[in-house]
């Protein structure tokens, strides 16, 4: 059976990354990308509309001079859908559209007319098109100070800077790994026409309190409370900008003559809480979670913890010795592994927020 040709525009920005981690496990999909070097060459446009069968269209401009935005947004659509009509080529184009588009200013404008372009086209050819239009995204990764109150907010605290609210009104916000499931069902069932994504509703002021409470409760070592499902995903949002200058973290150690006492982990979140054992020279791990939170907590022996960001080259390194324990709590979307460097036994406590569940375990393999 013949994989289905994926196009993705913006496969570098911030929900073209989450959309391509999302589908590292989709070997039925083949991708295919269109950033800047493409839309600047229109022999390298007309390839890549050839090759595909579905085009998520998530290139554009959020923020910059209003006359540069609005003439990004629009150019970046005609030339699309030149190279589709130059090739004869008529993919399912998604286009990834935003609440905003009825708004008045250079970017709600340039959506429109966006939209309007693709749809036209659509029309004219009888090519599927879909008109996504999404709510406010946030997640890990999202660049501060650009289109995510959530991501500045979380920036500035995990950098121990005040927060400011600039206007006080009720927001609705959207986790972009929903986003990326939800380009993914109309892929698979061809929905056309408008998708409006609901979003969760919260006044800023609110949203910037919560906030606040998991920075502070996480700062004094304590592990928030996760079970709603929209805490986690703020809370993984938060730790994606302290990593990975916050780690490793040693607590406190308590010594007397009976010997040493520490706390491993102090969590109003209950999960479940297991120690390896590992000899000299191996390696355990080698996998990445999507949403689940994980400590790995040195206790014993001399550690080196590798962490991986999906789909970067960079690693950073992380040597803990059990004479000095630490900890490293394990950011969401990043491959890791654990190599016992020392010579006798490695003692490892692991915890995670969730009990382990073998039909849904969020572990997918991936090495470092």
């Amino acid at each position: 059976m013949r994989q289905l040709r994926l196009g993705i525009t913006g496969s570098s920005g911030f929900i073209g990354w989450h959309l391509r981690c999302h589908l590292l496990q989709r070997n039925e999909i083949e991708c295919v990308f269109a950033n800047e070097n493409e839309f600047s060459s229109d022999d390298a446009l007309k390839d890549f509309v050839s090759r595909c069968d579905t085009i998520i269209h998530l290139a554009g401009m959020n923020r910059g001079e209003e006359q540069e935005v609005y003439e990004t947004n629009v150019t970046l659509a005609e030339k699309l859908v030149k190279a589709c009509a130059d090739q004869r080529a008529r993919p399912h184009i998604i286009f990834s559209n935003s609440i905003q588009y009825r708004l008045n200013n250079a970017y709600g404008r340039s959506k429109r007319e966006a939209w309007s372009i693709i749809k036209k086209w659509s029309k004219k050819t009888g090519a599927k098109c879909t008109n996504v239009i999404l709510p406010n995204v946030f997640g890990e990764h999202c660049r501060p100070f650009y289109n995510s109150v959530v991501a500045t907010f979380c920036y500035q605290l995990a950098n121990n800077h005040e927060p400011k609210i600039i206007e006080d009104r009720v927001i609705p916000l959207i986790h972009v790994g929903e986003v990326a499931e939800i380009l993914m069902k109309i892929l698979q069932e061809g929905i056309e026409g408008d998708v409006r994504p609901e979003g969760k509703e919260i006044k800023v002021s609110k949203l910037l309190d919560l906030l606040s409470n998991l920075d502070s409760t996480y700062k004094q070592g304590i592990i928030p409370e996760v079970s709603d499902s929209f805490i986690r995903q703020l809370f993984n949002t938060y730790r994606s900008y302290l990593f990975p200058s916050f780690y490793p973290v040693r607590p406190r150690v308590n010594i007397d003559e009976r010997g040493e006492l520490f706390e491993t982990v102090v969590s109003k979140s209950g999960g479940q809480c297991f120690v390896s054992t590992t000899k000299p020279g191996i390696t355990r791990g080698n996998h990445y979670h999507v949403n689940k939170f994980e400590r790995f907590f040195i206790v014993k022996g001399e550690a080196l913890l590798r962490l991986r960001r999906l789909l970067s080259d960079d690693i950073e390194e992380f040597y803990i010795d059990g004479r000095d324990p630490g900890y490293v709590d394990i950011p969401t979307l990043h491959t890791h592994n654990i190599t016992n460097i020392g010579e006798g036994e490695l003692i490892t406590l692991f915890w995670a927020d969730e009990i382990y569940d073998p039909e849904n375990p969020d572990t997918y393999a991936e090495f470092v």
